[in-house]
């Protein structure tokens, strides 16, 4: 059996993952990762190739902020129709 090396950022010593990967972990498509460095949730940490490599806890943080930003109001009450 063989271990998959990542690359790790230098500064910190965090794995670093491509979208791919970063998108598998936290449960979503590559396309939500880009959208998310899109509007600024998400900041890429490094590159291999071609490819952008994310840090595992900026992904999750990202994923944090989305939800929180979509999660309805707490307690909240519709009006009733009609």
């Amino acid at each position: 059996m063989t271990s998959v090396r990542h690359p790790y950022d230098t500064l910190t010593g965090a794995t670093l993952l491509t979208g791919a990967l970063a998108a598998q972990e936290a449960g979503v498509v590559p396309a939500t990762i880009r959208k998310w460095v899109q509007l600024g949730h998400l900041r890429p940490a490094g590159r291999q190739g071609r490819s952008h490599l994310y840090r595992l806890e900026d992904v999750f943080a990202a994923e944090r902020a989305t939800r929180r930003r979509t999660a309805p109001a707490s307690g909240a009450v519709s009006a009733p129709h009609g």
